[in-house]
């Protein structure tokens, strides 16, 4: 039987210039799997909510009171290849603090190639943000602090994210690695 693989393209909503990536994962992947795939592929750490909307569903971690606030499909429950074709487009939404948008669109699906392991991570641009930096706006605050130290407000910002982050690197190999590593 042939493994049906998905190339999606991951793009951050509300980011310029844009944080995006694209990666090839099983059809057969769960949403849970793909939500681990986002996490390493963005590089965020996963210490938020999140979910999907797929079609109108909203699919996550169901709340397991059953008149609580999120009312989600489990994701653990759903495969790609049940609810997504070539074209389809959908979200995924990440920290409900931040609230951090991505936007999603499988532009291929092919054969697996039984040389290949997956996922893959076959390009991207741009660092992914740090965690808890406010969502988009606290971002792009970040960004003018990186742009101009002298900037009211840039030193602590600069502090909190420390010397090593470099928003203009991403490393599509070393993304391919953790993602193999982690998922």
């Amino acid at each position: 039987m042939s493994r049906q693989i998905f190339q999606l393209k991951v793009s951050l909503a509300g980011i310029r210039p844009p944080v995006w990536r694209r990666v090839l994962v099983p059809g057969a992947y769960t949403l849970d799997r793909l939500h681990r795939v986002l996490q390493y592929a963005v590089g965020w750490r996963d210490c938020h909510l999140h979910s999907f909307d797929i079609d109108g569903v909203s699919y996550g971690d169901p709340d397991p009171d059953p008149d609580g606030e999120l009312a989600l499909r489990d994701e653990l429950e759903v495969r790609l290849d049940a609810v997504l074709g070539k074209g389809s487009r959908f979200r995924y939404t990440y920290d409900f603090g931040d609230w951090w948008e991505h936007d999603l669109v499988v532009e291929d699906v092919v054969l697996a190639d039984p040389d290949e392991r997956y996922p893959t991570c076959l390009d991207g641009g741009r660092a992914g943000p740090p965690e808890n930096i406010g969502g988009p706006l606290g971002y792009r605050d970040l960004l003018a602090a990186l742009a101009d130290p002298g900037r009211p407000g840039s030193a602590s910002l600069r502090d909190w994210v420390g010397d090593g982050f470099d928003p203009e690197s991403f490393d599509a190999g070393r993304t391919t690695t953790l993602l193999r590593r982690l998922c």
